[in-house]
């Protein structure tokens, strides 16, 4: 009978892997997607400096070691590195294929609407270059945003609310708080050097350029109509209790899900309260604040968090 429990416990921890490493590498080919089209904007900004641009990106994804000329990134190379590369763990067409894998390993536990989901053009980038999606880069970008998407909608509207769900809803989260961090850091990053743009023109539309990418313009503008100030569309993107995509919600969601593990599993573990305390310290926060500490320590230290958050939850459930 021991073994049996310990064999059970053993394939209860790979499942989880699966379905929580599959939802982290849905939802950072849906991130990736955005993070480009993000630097696609800004580089397009009137007295922007291109390559400045694209070496955000490509900081902001953690793979600038990845690039030959960090200081000389262009649009070609950020499609080669962070869409294409098959070996480069956090491409796009990496992330499709790894969860893609990770459903295989978790067949039992997805519906056949998720697989079919998933099932469905997932070679499309295999049959691309780097000049084909330059020329279509944006259509691109949206079938990758839309793919993701259908795949959330088919887990969210098919799958029963048990561990599984549980632990694929887990890893949506972090890695969608991850994001919203890496998102700001591009931000953060491109204006630091140009301190005189700060107020102009080109930093309003690069604000609004990171709303974009997050798809948050139009609930942004339901609560603060055309005033486009960094403040307001920082503290939406960190503190906002109601916007999907926001910091605190996704932490919200965060600690929802490690809690009911918890009473599933009768255990609490060091993530619990990683993941509780980080939600207390941001209901708290106001955005003057993160401001005067400095949004780029922010952001770095917020990412720390996040990733330390990541390892304690596999070594909780046994990763």
């Amino acid at each position: 009978m021991g073994v049996e429990r310990m064999t059970g416990r053993i394939l209860l921890s790979r499942t989880a892997e699966s379905l929580y490493w599959l939802n982290r590498y849905i939802d950072r080919a849906d991130s990736t997607a955005r993070l480009i089209e993000m630097g696609n904007r800004m580089a397009m900004l009137p007295g922007a400096y291109s390559q400045q641009e694209w070496r955000s990106v490509a900081r902001a994804s953690g793979c600038l070691d990845q690039f030959e000329d960090p200081e000389g990134i262009t649009e070609a190379a950020i499609v080669r590195i962070l869409l294409l590369d098959k070996d480069n763990p956090s491409s796009i067409r990496a992330c499709l294929e790894n969860a893609r894998a990770n459903a295989k390993s978790a067949r039992t536990s997805l519906t056949m609407a998720m697989w079919d989901a998933l099932n469905d053009g997932w070679r499309k980038l295999e049959l691309m270059d780097v000049a084909a999606v330059q020329r279509e880069l944006q259509g691109v970008l949206d079938w990758v945003k839309s793919r993701t998407a259908m795949i959330r909608g088919s887990s969210t509207s098919t799958m029963l609310r048990d561990d599984g769900y549980l632990f694929l809803g887990l890893g949506g989260h972090i890695e969608r708080a991850d994001m919203t961090l890496r998102l700001l850091d591009v931000k953060s990053y491109v204006l630091l050097p140009e301190t005189e743009v700060v107020g102009g023109g080109r930093d309003h539309h690069q604000w609004t350029s990171v709303l974009y990418a997050t798809s948050a313009v139009r609930a942004y503008n339901h609560i603060y109509r055309s005033d486009y100030s960094p403040g307001k569309i920082a503290g939406f993107l960190i503190l906002n209790k109601q916007f999907p995509r926001s910091l605190l919600f996704s932490y919200s969601k965060i600690v929802r899900c490690l809690d009911r593990l918890a009473e599933s599993h009768g255990s609490r573990h060091a993530c619990n309260e990683t993941a509780e305390k980080m939600q207390s310290d941001l209901q708290r926060l106001q955005v003057g604040e993160i401001f005067r500490q400095g949004l780029p320590e922010f952001v770095a230290e917020t990412i720390g968090t996040t990733q330390r958050l990541g390892a304690e939850i596999s070594e909780a459930y046994h990763f």
